[in-house]
């Protein structure tokens, strides 16, 4: 028949080969490792499931996982299609919950204990130090990762097919995950389907802005399901049904509106009744259920109050139904296709709209009194989901005080299930309810003002941070001043609130003040020294050294005589800084050190981070970034131990890894931590993240590349002004190295009108200037050699401008960090240097002080001023200082694989007739790269990868990617052959 494909099923699927040829695709794709999403889209009955069970059908090798979103009324737990697809795995043998233990926050079980962010502040409520961004929920983060993590190494054993079914009932926990998952789809093999009903989405759904998000990602397809046409609705309804005559047939086509589901149950309704088709949607679907008999229609509309599905011994407490007449009633409603059997004893309507068609034709007391009813039966069970459920049935039944009561108790579990997002959904409803429930019929263990603090926490981590201050200014006007520790948590609680969100700066700064008005007179307490440290972080912000200092030492005195560790590393953290800008280092050193102990001992992660991140800033400003690379190391490492790989300073810390691996000459490393989750719609710190990988990129010849990724980020330049100081470096390096200083030039002066926006980046400011000097020398250069005075004027003279910008902004940034530091004194003199190349060939002596400049470990900026030092040199006759200067560069570009710096030093040396390479033996030359002896050294002390990747802090994939090159380096095909290979070369010392 023409336009009908008869399935597996035997239920002809109509007019959609396109539409699941374009899925089968999506899915071969997959397999080949390149990850994808689709979204499908429909009304109601339009064949949706039916597509997506197709194409679960013909997945071949795959791993199929299914979940639904049920009615978010009826769900008792966040995350509802998560649970039930890791269900599926566990019921597989495939769920190993030891290795990841946040996954247990999914399963309906109690789940183990994870940790906690030990830098929860009074009251339960995490802190978040004035001016470090987005809050976080830890719990929320560490699910995230483990779910990421579970999908990626199923993904890596064969495909995996995660289908995500009514998305637009989706609870608001589920869509954060599902965006977090989609905005990190790269190279797994995974297809993520999920469809959801378009005719449900009205203007202000909570599904429209994520769908917005979430096409704008390359990774990410939508796909359309229309309603039939008129010609393959009527080969629907043959396809169904031969017995029906040709006018009802073609009365039920025109009836159906295109919609299968619709015409499936027209002809059952005309099968079934007198011949007539039925006129309205309702009459459709509820003329099933008047066939059925009297206690089939009792237990199914009893059903239909439970949501889509409900487990058999609820609904038989509910239903009120011996057993034997319950039996009956559920083969009858089975047998005539309204309700289908599940796994587990649960019942689940045979379709949504079914469901809906029933509990919309309840009669107003009938539905009260189910709810009632359920809501008794939930009372006397337990488990998790119940509480969240017997709100609702609570609500529902008009019982005010057991829905406030459920309600704070399903906000606490969700809370730490890692579901701020339905915390604070429970948490709006309990202080809506708050007032018009009698004080004798409220919880005894909380206050509306624990309440409003979590609710300002909650909708802080579910990135609402308006919403945020508006509850945490309410906590602030309810706060009992008798109790000034509570008081000042409240007004601790607003200044963090504040601290997220621009333009709230003062407001927030007051907020400090008067929580230290409150506890100033009192005795050591957690409150008190979570004040100090919070109000430290932020006169720190603000440049107020000295004052600064006066609160963090008596927050870590405080801190240790209340066990408020948390707050003692966090006050530690801000006195090592403030200590660096003092030039202290040795107390620098001494408290961030201290900080990350003490943070470690008291399971405080966030604050651990945070002083990890602090510690390596530390030793990179100092010029040291072979030790500031081992900090972020293994801060990267603990980032990704506690489930914290995607929180802020999990990323800040690999953002500053990749930055540390480019300078110290690792570019292998830093170019797989670069790799970016995915570019347009993520974060602005993934966004930063892939920014730095452009310089190794870049570095390598990579234009290409360079070019697209560079492009992409060009849109977030007003996001995150950081991402512009990158790329416009890195952009303005690849135009250089491709012979067009114009462009280069304009990059340049584009990307330091950014740079005036973020005044802590001045050594951004001075490397974009010398960048700029260099693009206008070969200007000048091109003008002197057609002659054109007037443009090398020009180009001169725009030189030497940004050279007084540079060094005007080093005297800026100077003072606030009590020095310039060793990388803005190499890129200051760097600018000093291209400024001599404007008139001429440079000048040496400037040149070899930007060599010495670099020489703190920078070696590929190094190899670059070699390279210029070698035309300076060859410019005033200095060949045979050249020869060596030229090697020097040639042997840091080769081991590097600088494709561009090893082609401008083989041009320098045809050019001058100067041998790049010396004509002697080579076999001292070291052919490793410092990461690749550290690994090769292991290897020869019988360290298998992965206790290789444990010492060296990287991961057990990079560990076979450095042994593989280093066998093709020694030419060998084991790893002892290698060994004995480098032993043989002399490359290699006996180990100790």
């Amino acid at each position: 028949m023409p336009g009908v494909a008869r399935l597996g099923s035997g239920i002809p699927l109509v007019a959609r080969c396109r539409e699941l040829t374009r899925l089968r695709v999506a899915l071969d794709e997959a397999a080949r490792g390149e990850a994808c999403a689709v979204l499908v889209a429909g009304d109601a009955g339009v064949g949706k499931t039916r597509l997506v069970d197709e194409l679960a059908g013909a997945a071949g090798d795959a791993l199929v996982l299914t979940g639904r979103c049920p009615d978010i009324g009826g769900t008792g737990l966040p995350y509802p299609p998560f649970t039930e697809a890791l269900g599926q795995l566990r019921e597989a043998g495939l769920l190993d919950v030891a290795a990841r233990p946040a996954l247990g926050l999914l399963l309906p079980e109690p789940a183990p204990p994870v940790g906690h962010d030990g830098s929860r502040a009074v009251s339960g409520l995490p802190s978040v130090p004035v001016g470090r961004g987005p809050e976080q929920d830890v719990a929320e983060l560490r699910l995230f990762d483990a779910v990421h993590g579970l999908l990626g190494e199923l993904a890596g054993r064969r495909p995996v097919l995660l289908v995500l079914e009514d998305l637009h009932r989706a609870d608001a926990s589920t869509r954060h995950l599902l965006r977090f998952l989609l905005s990190r789809l790269r190279a797994q093999r995974l297809l993520v389907v999920a469809t959801y009903r378009s005719d449900d989405l009205h203007r202000g759904h909570p599904l429209r802005p994520l769908l917005t998000e979430l096409v704008r990602l390359p990774a990410v397809r939508r796909l359309d399901l229309t309603p039939l046409s008129a010609i393959d609705a009527r080969s629907l309804v043959a396809a169904l049904s031969d017995g029906l005559p040709d006018d009802v047939a073609l009365e039920v086509a025109e009836r159906s509106d295109g919609n299968p589901f619709f015409a499936e149950e027209l002809i059952a309704a005309v099968a079934s009744g007198d011949g007539r088709v039925p006129r309205t949607p309702a009459q459709v679907l509820l003329t099933r259920v008047e066939r059925l008999g009297a206690d089939a229609q009792h237990v199914v509309r009893v059903a239909s109050v439970g949501g889509r599905s409900v487990r058999h011994d609820l609904l038989r407490a509910v239903a009120g139904m011996d057993d034997v007449a319950l039996d009956s009633a559920l083969r009858e409603a089975v047998r005539h296709h309204v309700l289908l059997v599940e796994r587990g004893e649960v019942y689940a309507f045979r379709h949504a709209l079914l469901r809906e068609a029933v509990h919309d034709d309840l009669l107003p007391g009938e539905r009260v009194r189910l709810h009632a009813a359920y809501a008794d039966r939930l009372a006397s069970t337990g488990g998790r989901g119940v509480a969240a459920a017997l709100a609702h049935h609570g609500l529902e039944s008009h019982d005010l005080p057991r829905a406030l009561r459920a309600s704070v108790e399903a906000a606490r579990e969700a809370q730490a299930t890692g579901a701020p997002a339905e915390a604070l959904r429970h948490l709006e409803r309990a202080l809506e309810l708050w007032a018009a429930v009698p004080a004798e019929a409220r919880p005894e263990d909380v206050t509306e003002l624990v309440l409003v603090r979590r609710a300002s926490w909650a909708a802080g981590t579910a990135g609402q941070p308006e919403r945020a201050i508006a509850f945490a200014r309410t906590g602030t006007r309810i706060a009992d001043p008798s109790d000034p520790e509570g008081a000042a948590e409240a007004w601790l609680r607003h200044a963090q609130a504040c601290a997220v969100l621009e333009g709230h700066d003062e407001e927030g700064y007051r907020a400090v003040e008067e929580a230290w008005r409150l506890v100033r007179d009192r005795p050591a307490s957690p409150a008190r020294a979570w004040v100090l440290a919070v109000w430290a972080a932020e006169l720190r912000h603000r440049r107020q050294y000295a004052e600064a200092r006066e609160r963090a030492e008596p927050a870590v005195a405080d801190g240790r005589a209340s066990g408020a560790e948390p707050a003692v590393a966090d006050a530690l953290t801000t006195l090592g800084l403030l200590d660096e800008s003092a030039g202290e280092v040795a107390r620098a050193r001494e408290h961030l050190t201290s900080a990350v102990a003490c943070a470690m001992g008291a399971d405080a992660v966030g604050t651990e981070l945070r002083a990890r991140y602090s510690l390596g800033l530390h030793h990179y400003d100092l010029g040291e970034p072979a030790e500031a690379a081992r900090v972020f190391d293994e801060g990267v490492a603990r980032a990704g131990a506690t489930g914290l790989t995607w929180s802020s300073f999990g990323i800040e810390l690999r953002i500053l890894q990749v930055l540390a691996w480019y300078c110290v000459g690792e570019w292998h490393d830093a170019a797989d931590a670069a790799e970016p989750p995915g570019l347009r719609g993520s974060s602005a710190a993934s966004a930063r993240l892939a920014a730095a990988g452009t310089h190794v990129a870049v570095g390598r010849g990579e234009f290409e590349q360079a070019e697209r990724v560079i492009g992409q980020l060009r849109s977030d330049w007003r996001r995150d002004p950081r991402i512009a100081l990158i790329t416009g470096g890195t952009g303005a390096e690849l135009a250089l190295w491709r012979g067009q200083p114009e462009v280069a030039v304009e990059l340049v002066a584009d990307a330091i009108e950014w740079s005036r926006q973020e005044d802590e980046w001045f050594l951004a400011g001075i490397r974009l200037a010398a960048l700029g000097i260099a693009g206008h020398a070969d200007l000048a250069a091109r003008a002197r050699r057609r002659r054109e005075r007037e443009a090398e004027g020009a180009a001169v003279a725009a030189g030497r401008e940004l050279l007084a910008h540079a060094r005007s902004t080093a005297e800026l940034g100077a003072p606030r960090t009590g020095e310039l530091g060793p990388e803005g004194r190499a890129w200051l003199a760097r600018a000093v240097a291209e400024e001599s190349r404007l008139t001429g060939p440079g000048s040496p002596d400037l040149w070899r002080r930007a060599v010495d400049g670099f020489g703190f470990g920078a070696v590929f900026e190094q190899a670059v001023c070699r390279w210029r030092l070698v035309e300076a040199l060859l410019g005033a006759d200095r060949r045979d200082e050249a020869v060596v200067e030229l090697r020097a560069a040639g042997a840091v570009a080769d081991r590097l694989g600088a494709a561009p710096l090893r082609a401008a030093l083989t041009a320098v040396a045809r050019r001058a007739r100067v041998p790049l390479g010396d004509g002697g033996p080579r076999d001292r030359v070291d052919p490793f790269t410092p990461r690749e002896r550290a690994v090769l050294e292991l290897v020869a002390r019988g360290r298998t990868n992965r206790q290789v990747g444990e010492e060296l802090h990287i991961s057990e994939k990079t560990v076979s990617v450095h042994v593989s090159r280093v066998m093709a380096k020694l030419g060998a095909t084991r790893r002892a052959e290698a060994v004995a290979n480098a032993f043989d070369r002399g490359l290699l010392d006996l180990p100790d």
